[in-house]
């Protein structure tokens, strides 16, 4: 939340002041300005601090301040986190134990995650990378309906290959 000046908090010597209804009152004293928030039993909040001069507005800062709380919550439960789920396999995983690591990367992309599946070599398995490109290449056709290819290794990165996917988007 931002921070607003009220009241005594504000420093400038003259201010515009906009009255509860949104109406221009003009530009007045902070004394003055003061004054007429004190008579309506309203507080003076700097709304546009770098204007010239300052824009003030008569609110009511203990309402002001829960409706932009009540903004701020409504904004964060519309926001979505999506995470990057991973998936480890091997060149040489069997066709039952890959079926079920893609059942799982479905799961996945129906909450919406990314999901990333690294692949590791070791030692003489360096040699066998092009195999391990075949079966990126079989999840890539098991999942293209689900999901779209965001980034794939075609070669070793250190003694992993690499294969992020992304959720299709779906239509509201």
């Amino acid at each position: 939340m931002a921070n607003y000046k009220v009241n005594k908090q504000i420093n400038a010597q003259t201010v515009r002041v906009i009255d509860e209804n949104g109406k221009q009152l003009g530009i007045m004293s902070l004394e003055e300005a003061l004054a007429l928030a004190e008579e309506k039993d309203l507080d003076l909040l700097e709304v546009a601090p770098n204007a010239s001069p300052p824009v003030c507005r008569l609110v009511d800062y203990g309402k002001f301040k829960y409706l932009e709380q009540k903004k701020e919550a409504q904004a964060k439960k519309k926001r979505s986190i999506i995470e990057v789920k991973e998936i480890r396999l091997r060149y040489n995983t069997d066709v039952g134990d890959l079926e079920t690591k893609l059942k799982l990367a479905r799961k996945f992309f129906e909450e919406g995650n990314k999901v990333k599946f690294s692949m590791r070599f070791r030692g003489r398995e360096k040699g066998f990378v092009d195999k391990g490109l075949e079966k990126l290449e079989t999840i890539i056709q098991s999942l293209k309906d689900v999901c779209i290819v965001e980034s794939q290794t075609k070669e070793l990165q250190g003694n992993q290959l690499i294969l992020v996917l992304s959720p299709l988007k779906r239509g509201k």
